[in-house]
């Protein structure tokens, strides 16, 4: 560190020259002090966890050269700025080294001077403001490899809350479009038109019709009743030509009917029943669809009507799928009109043996919620005869901003908006640094999938919104036509299952984050162990469970409504393992398979493979938990808030300093200090284990985990220098005396504040004085004391490869000597020696050289037990290298008298 020390006295002569010069030239203004954060303390210095805290702001100049330096050591170097009376408000922050032209130092100990003109100062402020404004997308994906983790917790910190505002977000944004209103429209509507009986004198209702009579039966009664409200309570009139459902809900145009019809003959007969058969309609497919006109022939409910026609959209029923086209017949707004026309209808046979589905369509509007409710009843008549009906009510909101709410929901769009373009441009930057690697990870695939869905939402809600207008308008220009909701009503539907797996996975992402916590990332480590395991079992799982799945298919599928399809047996089957089952029917459906059926997959399932795949996540965690508990602590998240909730006590003063912290801990200890008193007294005053592990490994130089006399003086030494630089440094740079800040490197906008440990805030301002001998005094012994200890660490580095040269030198000779050894065996065997006298002897130097090296085992232990690190012969040693040169001098005595004639030996 010699050439160390030399470049800062160089830096120091160089910095004396640009004074001299700058006050002999005329107008020049005083030079100013070196800011205060380039002396960094020296305990912070050597325990990277630990941050000394001033209560002094540094000084600063009013005009002139500022000299600002680090002793970060191999990270950065001293660096200028410019004037303080051309420097822009908000910097004064530290420089960073970096490429000529993007606003870094020229050098170590070179003062350039302040830009020429207006353009050179306007490039400056253009840099900067790219760079600020690059700064904005910083993430874990874009720091530096060698970046220090605090750095990078910093960054994932400032991510995460980026990311929790945006999730907060789109929360708002999903459930402030929905409510238990809606719930309570979707009941009461229900309750009208499915639940209500065809007559007083019959029970059923449209969810129990059964045949084409129960149909019109419905069509002529509940659903009369339930569309037309022109009477009150009282038998008073409401408003002519408007029905308002339960007073409440005025029905939007005029409601429509319409049918899909399978042509005769779209089936193949058997020729031994031609005879008996002669119509056959097959089940319902697009390719047998019937367009033919027939009854009376005239008006839309006789003639076919295609799907482009008539603006509709495929539907997906209980039996088919069903297009949008038919035959179709438009009611009235009045009652009496409406009953006259349906009586029509069924007076004609509309519905006959090639009817497959048919389908009544209505909106109604409530004001008082501003909801529209798109309601379609069907009714599908199987090939089997019949029908079986379903329903769809989906209560929108397809007019926005009304109320004060609905503004602010406007607001939070723009802001969504804006957040998914800022992670596009996020993302983007992080694919251009990465490559196809960015792929490799699952979060970043999942940052991608979020992305898309979102965008695909916005599309939706603008489609959605154009649409309504247009329609809205078309409605009010004829109100005796049907107004078509149901595609707007289908796209709310997508759009409301796109933003719900949207948050869902938003919601996942944020284990993302969690991870960083060590007790959170084991959950993640976990599944990550035991995915092999898992699938494994997941194959295992499964081969038995769609084997069980084929048997009940097979054997309750015909009798059993949960096992009518495929689909719905695999549901039942995960029923049953949830406890959730009806053992009655499935003994009912076959009294002998049914229970050998319940009891065999309930214990191969529930017994034995449930419980293989908990066995499989326990060991998995056990594994993970004790192997967590042999890592090295490292700083967390919990531990940088922390860090930085304490700063701030300590500026308030309301807390105590690190350095007071760490002493009063030395009083207490006495005349030792164990590792975990040191960690339980530092954890309660706020202290992170990392910062305790690391300034408890400096001082503790025999790794016992205990203080003794000589290092809890030198810890206390250093305590006493680092409280004499801080009072020094209060003592010796005045306060600033404007607001004034000074100019700053381009690359450091994001690490300066906390990484300078509360320098950088102290060292802005400025001030008319000059350096002072003091602080360069400071500097000097700071720069001292890290070429003491990095030369000690030099010298045990040192240490350490001689040890090891000796050791293989020692490890060559031993090779050399035993080859001679068994050279000499062998020779013996060749020649047919076979002296006693020899062979003795050669036992005795072997067995002597084996105890020698046992003892020299056992010194060596005893050594690293007493805490010292020197072997038998006072050098440094390792227990590992076994024969020493004394060893080696013995066996080659042994090969000498091997050579000379021994016998043979077996070792």
């Amino acid at each position: 560190m010699a050439g160390g020390g030399g470049g800062c006295r160089r830096g120091r002569e160089q910095l004396e020259l640009e004074r001299l010069g700058q006050a002999a030239r005329p107008g020049s203004c005083p030079p100013s002090p070196p800011l205060s954060a380039c002396s960094r303390q020296a305990w912070s210095r050597d325990n990277p966890g630990f941050e000394p805290e001033e209560d002094a702001a540094a000084a600063a100049a009013a005009a002139g050269p500022v000299l600002e330096m680090d002793v970060e050591w191999g990270s950065r170097a001293a660096s200028s700025l410019g004037s303080g009376a051309g420097a822009p408000a908000g910097g004064g922050r530290r420089a960073r080294r970096g490429p000529a032209g993007r606003g870094g130092a020229e050098g170590p100990g070179r003062l350039p001077g302040p830009p020429d003109g207006a353009a050179p100062r306007r490039a400056a402020w253009a840099k900067r403001l790219a760079r600020r404004l690059r700064g904005l997308w910083g993430t874990r994906l874009m720091e530096e490899s060698n970046t220090s983790r605090e750095r990078y917790l910093k960054s994932v910190l400032r991510e995460l809350v980026t990311y929790l505002v945006f999730l907060v977000v789109l929360c708002v944004l999903t459930y402030g479009t929905v409510s238990s209103s809606m719930y309570y429209y979707t009941r009461v509507m229900s309750q009208l038109f499915l639940e209500t009986p065809v007559s007083k004198t019959e029970r059923t209702d449209f969810k129990t019709l059964s045949t084409m009579d129960d149909f019109w039966k419905f069509t002529e009664g509940p659903l009369l009743d339930g569309l037309y409200w022109e009477m009150w309570y009282n038998n008073k009139t409401m408003a002519e030509n408007k029905s308002f459902i339960y007073y409440e809900n005025l029905l939007l145009g005029v409601p429509r009917i319409r049918q899909l019809k399978v042509r005769n003959g779209s089936c193949s007969i058997p020729e031994d029943l031609k005879d008996e058969i002669k119509d056959c309609y097959d089940v319902y497919s697009v390719a047998n669809e019937d367009t033919a006109p027939f009854g009376l022939r005239n008006g839309t409910a006789w003639t076919y009507t295609n799907e482009k026609d008539l603006n509709g959209s495929s539907h997906w029923g209980l039996i088919a799928t069903y297009s949008g086209a038919g035959y179709y017949q438009d009611l009235s707004r009045t009652r009496e009109v409406t009953a006259l026309q349906i009586a029509s209808l069924k007076k004609n046979l509309w519905l006959d043996r090639g009817t497959r589905a048919t389908f009544i369509d209505f909106s109604v509007y409530n004001a008082n919620i501003n909801l529209f409710c798109v309601v379609r009843l069907l009714v599908e008549f199987p090939a089997t005869g019949g029908l079986v009906t379903s329903w769809q009510f989906q209560p929108v909101r397809l007019i926005h901003y009304i109320s004060t709410f609905d503004f602010f929901l406007a607001a939070c769009e723009v802001s969504f908006c804006l957040f998914v373009l800022y992670y596009m441009v996020e993302e983007v930057l992080e694919i251009r640094i990465h490559r196809l690697c960015y792929f490799r990870s699952l979060w970043n695939c999942l940052d991608i999938l979020i992305i898309v869905l979102s965008v695909v939402a916005i599309g939706i809600s603008i489609y959605r919104t154009s649409t309504v207008d247009m329609l809205l308008k078309k409605l009010l220009e004829d109100q005796n036509s049907f107004p078509n909701f149901e595609p707007l009503a289908y796209w709310q539907m997508q759009f409301n299952n796109i933003a719900a797996v949207t948050v869902f996975f938003v919601w996942i992402k944020l284990f993302k984050f969690v991870n960083f916590n060590r007790t959170m990332s084991q959950l993640s480590t976990t599944m990550s162990r035991c995915v092999k395991d898992v699938i494994g079992f997941a194959i295992m799982f499964f081969i038995i469970f769609l084997a069980y799945a084929q048997l009940a298919y097979l054997v309750f599928g015909t009798q059993i409504d949960d096992f009518s399809t495929f689909q719905d047996c695999i549901f039942t089957q995960f029923r049953i393992i949830l406890g959730d089952f009806n053992f009655t029917e499935v003994e009912e459906a076959n009294r002998i398979l049914g229970p050998i059926y319940f009891t065999t997959f309930v214990f191969f399932m529930f017994f034995i493979l449930l419980n293989m795949f908990l066995a499989i996540i326990n060991d998995t965690y056990s594994e993970v938990k004790s192997d967590m508990a042999q890592q090295k602590a490292e700083m967390e998240l919990s531990d940088l808030i922390r860090k930085g909730y304490n700063k701030a006590m300590i500026k308030l003063k309301l807390k105590k300093t690190t350095v007071d912290d760490i002493s009063e801990s030395l009083r207490q200890g006495g005349g030792k200090l164990n590792f975990d008193e040191l960690r339980q007294d530092l954890k309660g005053k706020g202290h992170t284990d990392a910062e305790i592990e690391a300034i408890f490994t400096k001082y503790d130089q025999d790794g016992d985990q205990e203080l003794t006399e000589h290092e809890h003086q030198q810890m206390r030494d250093d305590l006493e220098k680092e409280r004499e630089d801080l009072d020094l440094d209060r003592s010796s740079l005045p306060r600033p005396l404007s607001s004034r800040s000074f100019p700053r490197s381009l690359d450091d906008s994001e690490e300066d504040e906390d990484e300078d440990s509360g320098h950088s805030s102290r060292r802005r301002g400025s001030s008319s004085s000059g350096v002072s001998y003091e602080e360069f005094q400071v500097l000097m012994r700071r720069v001292d004391r890290m070429e003491h200890s990095i030369g000690s660490i030099v010298s045990k580095i040192d240490a350490v490869i001689v040890k090891l040269e000796a050791m293989e030198r020692a490890k060559l000779k031993r090779r050399d000597v035993l080859g001679r050894l068994l050279d000499g065996v062998t020779e013996d065997e060749r020649l047919g020696r076979d002296s006693e006298m020899h062979r003795e002897q050669m036992e005795r130097l072997v067995r002597e050289e084996l105890e020698r090296w046992e003892s020299d085992d056992t010194a060596s232990q005893m050594s690293h037990r007493l805490g010292t690190p020197l072997g038998l012969s006072g050098q440094p040693r390792s227990r590992s290298s076994r024969p020493s040169s004394s060893q080696s001098d013995g066996l080659d005595a042994a090969a000498a008298a091997a050579a000379n004639g021994g016998s043979n030996i077996h070792v």
